[in-house]
């Protein structure tokens, strides 16, 4: 095949695929006023829940790691056990980070929300 004709064969099918997601997009009408907005509370509300369970599973990971460093009889053993309570503590840091920042998306999904809702009632949104 000519370079040339798949360069147009190319061209054609980009066009033609650039040029579908508008007509389709045409075709469906919003069901509610803020419904992009309340689909993303609905996420973030599913992420922070399972953010939140990671969490609670490191918390007690944390829990029982430390008991691992107080029955540790030998000082290999307290040193191998430290360590991990290390790994284990940084885990949690990182998931308490990630907690924080997913609460973060949460409120500010929720403030987008409410201000939508303020606006389609015709009331002006509390700041």
């Amino acid at each position: 095949m000519s370079k040339l004709l798949r360069t147009t064969v190319l061209a054609a099918a980009i066009a033609l695929v650039g040029f579908q997601p508008t007509v389709a997009s045409a075709d469906t009408a919003p069901e509610e006023p803020c419904a992009k907005q309340s689909a993303k509370v609905q996420k973030a509300e599913d992420a922070l829940a399972r953010v939140t369970a990671v969490f609670d599973r490191q918390k007690a990971k944390v829990k029982k790691v430390r008991g691992d460093v107080a029955d540790a009889e030998t000082k290999t053993e307290k040193k191998k056990a430290k360590q991990k309570l290390a790994k284990v503590k940084a885990k949690k840091a990182e998931t308490k980070k990630t907690k924080k920042a997913q609460q973060m998306r949460l409120t500010k999904a929720q403030a987008r929300y409410d201000a939508c809702m303020a606006e389609q009632s015709g009331a002006t949104p509390a700041p």
